[in-house]
């Protein structure tokens, strides 16, 4: 990342007394307020807002996904985990499909890399789970 010379610290000063953001020379000066008196921070990122810069992902319907459901231990200090892999979804749509499958199992769980992980060994309520919402899921290992 490219550091901001003084003239536009001094710029960016001047933009944030008034209360707003600038842009300057590709770079996006954001102000970020804390509230409750804490002090305030400014954000330097070159190119804007991240998100506009991630490429679109295909949201594939289920029945065009193929789903592997794995519970393993590996990296998990012994406590077993189940995986779930091979989504072809935008995040917020894992997100959503986390959130219901958490509920299901009564369990705790995390998006990683386009992966889901369940908290605990529910590998075959999950690939069930997964096949009434009309994905093609199998389980795998273990």
């Amino acid at each position: 990342m490219r550091r901001p010379s003084h003239a536009l610290k001094q710029l960016a000063h001047r933009y944030r007394m008034n209360g707003g953001s600038c842009i300057v020379e590709g770079l996006v000066v954001a102000d970020k307020r804390k509230k409750q008196g804490k002090e305030e921070k400014v954000v330097w990122r070159e190119f804007g807002n991240d998100a506009a810069m991630e490429r679109g992902k295909p949201d594939l319907p289920p029945n065009q996904q193929s789903i592997r459901v794995q519970p393993t231990r590996k990296g998990k200090g012994g406590k077993t985990v189940t995986i779930i892999s091979g989504f072809q979804v935008r995040s917020e749509t894992l997100k959503d499909l986390l959130k219901q499958l958490k509920n299901q199992c009564g369990t705790g769980g995390t998006v990683k890399d386009d992966t889901l992980e369940i908290q605990g060994d529910h590998a075959e309520k999950l690939v069930e789970l997964l096949k009434q919402m009309g994905y093609q899921a199998k389980k795998s290992g273990g």
